[in-house]
């Protein structure tokens, strides 16, 4: 917690941008402090795929949810790739909680 506001590392698969943008806006306005991803890889952000960059940007990742308070997957179609996988994999491995786009949906007015 930062203050009175968790903060909460988005992870998901870069091609889902608008998915992104609509959760950080969402969980923004309910009050906390959102991380998001850098770079859209997947949804034409091409510089992501020059050497030694997706390795940098996955670490600096890791690095958001070590500062975060929890994650929130954004599972599209319940989509969740290896790299997602592997973030998730660190965030429980670490204590912190993981919330999902489609079981938040679920309990919130979209």
């Amino acid at each position: 917690m930062v203050g009175k506001y968790k903060v909460i590392t988005l992870c998901g698969s870069t091609r889902f941008r608008d998915a992104f943008m609509e959760a950080q806006k969402r969980l923004t306005l309910d009050g906390n402090i959102v991380i998001s991803v850098g770079l859209f890889g997947h949804s034409g952000d091409n510089e992501v795929w020059t050497e030694g960059t997706k390795e940098m940007l996955d670490d600096m990742h890791r690095r958001k949810i070590d500062m975060a308070d929890e994650i929130f997957v954004i599972n599209v179609g319940g989509y969740i790739g290896s790299s997602t996988r592997s973030e998730i994999e660190y965030a429980t491995a670490a204590g912190k909680p993981v919330c999902y786009l489609e079981s938040w949906e679920e309990n919130h007015t979209v």
